[in-house]
């Protein structure tokens, strides 16, 4: 029987993880949230159609890259190098989970071939010299138009925000496909929206069961909370009808910046020390 030495066991439990490395690439990113433009999810009203580029990944069942592609956007969105990032294949292949299950030159192709139904999908733009490959972001409609970072002044132009701590904690591990196309869905609108599963064909491009599934994955894991409204329907039986309404819990809602977040405490202690009497009679 072979035995492993103990200078190779503590390398083994010294190895970096998937979540060791997507964490060291938030926290290179220095950013609270990861900012989405709203066009990835779904196309803005008036449009030939309201399917966005994340029906593909859905219907293509491309779990992989979906998770690889939102990765993407929070190593390069905060515009230090161009947004582009580069890493060796094989953390791309680690960034991805595919080294826990294939073998390092496996887990290395892998990861190539997930980047190259990215370029494929208009979404980013890949080169690789040896074993390095760059990546760099194109605007998230896929229309191959180059990225910059979305102010929200225009209806193509709004973005949604994703906290990092999404994935410093883990929580992207638990989710199947339908749960995070549907996590994106839910955080593209208003707190307290409805999204009816009879929708989902024409707004989003995919089936009433892959929404009903997405919804109740979330539910269950505590990423999204629900509430039943109910309204008058003179037509209908029982003279009412309930609708369920949706909106993200705190684990996944966007985090404040912690300089504003300062500043909105002073501010607050300020206005309340205004307001209150002083106790100093000299």
């Amino acid at each position: 029987m072979k035995r492993t030495s103990h200078t190779e066991q503590d390398r083994q439990k010294l190895k970096a993880t998937g979540r060791d490395t997507r964490a060291q690439v938030l926290e290179r990113s220095i950013r609270s949230n990861v900012p989405l433009r709203k066009t990835f999810v779904q196309a803005p009203k008036g449009a030939a159609s309201r399917h966005g580029p994340l029906k593909d990944f859905v219907t293509g069942r491309d779990l992989r890259g979906l998770k690889a592609y939102l990765m993407i956007v929070a190593a390069c969105s905060n515009g230090d190098s161009g947004w582009s990032t580069k890493h060796d294949s094989a953390v791309w292949a680690r960034l991805m989970d595919i080294q826990e299950t294939a073998t390092d030159q496996s887990a290395r192709t892998g990861a190539w071939r997930a980047l190259q139904r990215l370029e494929g999908r208009n979404l980013i733009k890949c080169s690789r010299t040896g074993t390095m490959i760059t990546v760099t972001l194109l605007r998230e409609d896929g229309s191959d138009k180059a990225y910059d970072r979305p102010t929200g002044k225009t209806e193509e132009d709004r973005f949604l925000q994703i906290p990092t701590s999404f994935w410093a904690q883990g929580h992207d591990e638990d989710l199947d496909l339908p749960a995070l196309a549907l996590l994106l869905v839910v955080a593209r609108e208003k707190a307290w929206s409805a999204f009816p599963a009879e929708k989902a064909p024409e707004w989003y491009g995919w089936s009433a069961d892959t929404h009903e599934r997405g919804l109740k994955k979330l539910l269950d894991l505590g990423l999204v909370e629900r509430i039943k409204v109910f309204k008058k329907a003179p037509l209908a039986p029982a003279g009412v009808t309930g609708t369920y309404l949706y909106q993200r819990t705190a684990i996944t809602r966007p985090r404040k910046p912690r300089k504003a977040a300062s500043t909105t405490t002073k501010s607050t202690t300020a206005k309340k020390s205004a307001a209150s009497p002083s106790r100093n009679k000299g």
